[in-house]
């Protein structure tokens, strides 16, 4: 189980995490709040939003591993 998806891509079986590019998204509206001057102090701290779940069937039939379809209607992303 890993929290983000690219370790999935990489041979991970499951991912529940923080969607990254949303993450980024976020980043760079801060990033351009204080280019136009508002003080780091005066900006909210924020939390994720966008979860997702990722399962990679691949890496499941390799370690012999069958999941269940419940798991599988749930997956944001099922990769094969």
């Amino acid at each position: 189980m890993f929290g983000f998806r690219e370790w999935i891509e990489a041979g991970g079986l499951l991912s529940y995490g923080p969607n990254i590019i949303d993450m980024h998204r976020r980043i760079a509206d801060y990033v351009d709040r204080i280019a136009k001057g508002t003080k780091p102090a005066d900006l909210p701290i924020e939390q994720p939003s966008k979860f997702e779940f990722v399962v990679n069937l691949k890496t499941a039939k390799a370690i012999g591993i069958e999941m269940p379809t419940s798991i599988l209607l749930r997956a944001d992303e099922v990769i094969e």
